[in-house]
């Protein structure tokens, strides 16, 4: 039996005292395309804000990079490279020489953005990555050619306080002097507002979060029954905190066959699948300082739900 960082981290998790699952792991090829489904829902707000930033203010966005051709646009978690698609249209359209390095885990989510820039965006040098961000991040800092990151979609705010600072710790690490990073976080609002945003009518959010279910089931022989599992989210606007969770619906044991042991849940017991953390301005700020950054400006949309934050090594 091949033991995968999968299986180690389901093992830790599903035998802690208060069980987790990581989000991490919700984007295997199935849940990519599930994810693509809850980036079209009309109450989540994130993509749309994101989309009109890089729409509507790309040309604002690379006038801030100051970098001499040529250069990379380096894409950490790129999905479907929708959004992306309108700042590499604008820097095509000004005739700027660079190469798109999207990576992903997924190799189908490579797949798709590859054939979509291809539609899109014939003329485009495109370089994909499949893997994880560091290991393909330590393969570009050989390079001498200088790199604009992004770090989209609010992906950062899945990360608690101490990881946030490993992660960028590691950013700053791989990167280059005067290299750039693009992060996109979503603001702290109406409490109401991101609540809709992660608790959809349509369950498709739940349906995001049993996929870690039958992802185990697929890939290491759990016996998970999906049905007998629920899925709760809850905002907290004093900590900017959404804590999404998976909810056992009866006492219950689950043998997992790659790691020859079951596992027992309560009735009414939660797994912890994702915090998704909103932002105050002062805090990115103070995030980019205590990581050795500089903030060279903040892109918002037009309702202030969002931004994508430029920042400095």
């Amino acid at each position: 039996m091949v033991t995968t960082a999968f299986h180690q981290a389901i093992e830790e998790g599903l035998t802690a005292s208060s069980k987790y699952i990581s989000s991490q792991f919700f984007y295997d090829d199935q849940g990519s395309r599930i994810f693509q489904d809850i980036m079209r829902m009309p109450e989540y707000y994130p993509t749309s804000c994101e989309f009109e930033i890089l729409s509507f203010q790309a040309l604002q966005i690379i006038n801030k990079l100051d970098f001499s051709e040529p250069f990379n646009i380096v894409e950490l978690g790129a999905g479907d490279g929708i959004k992306t698609l309108q700042l590499l249209r604008k820097l095509t359209e000004l005739g700027a020489y660079f190469h798109y390095v999207p990576i992903d885990i997924s190799a189908e989510a490579i797949q798709a953005l590859e054939e979509n820039m291809a539609r899109e965006l014939p003329s485009l040098s495109i370089k994909s990555l499949v893997g994880d961000y560091f290991t393909q991040m330590e393969v570009l800092a050989q390079s001498d050619i200088p790199c604009l990151f992004l770090f989209l979609g609010g992906n950062i705010g899945n990360y608690e306080a101490p990881q946030v600072d490993d992660l960028l710790s590691q950013f700053y690490e791989q990167m280059k002097p005067g290299d750039k990073l693009l992060t996109g976080f979503d603001l702290q609002k109406n409490p109401i507002t991101i609540r809709r945003a992660y608790d959809d009518s349509q369950g498709i959010t739940k349906a995001f979060n049993i996929n870690l279910l039958h992802r185990i089931n697929r890939e290491m022989g759990g016996m998970f029954l999906p049905d007998q599992f629920d899925f709760y989210c809850d905002y907290n606007p004093k900590n900017g905190e959404v804590r999404s969770y998976l909810v056992s619906l009866k006492s219950q044991d689950v043998y997992i066959e790659d790691l020859e042991r079951s596992f027992h849940f309560d009735q009414n017991e939660l797994i912890w699948t994702e915090l998704s953390r909103k932002y105050t301005f002062a805090e990115i700020e103070q995030l980019a300082r205590k990581n050795g950054f500089r903030v060279v400006n903040h892109f918002l949309d037009c309702k202030h739900y969002f931004t994508d934050s430029l920042w400095v090594k």
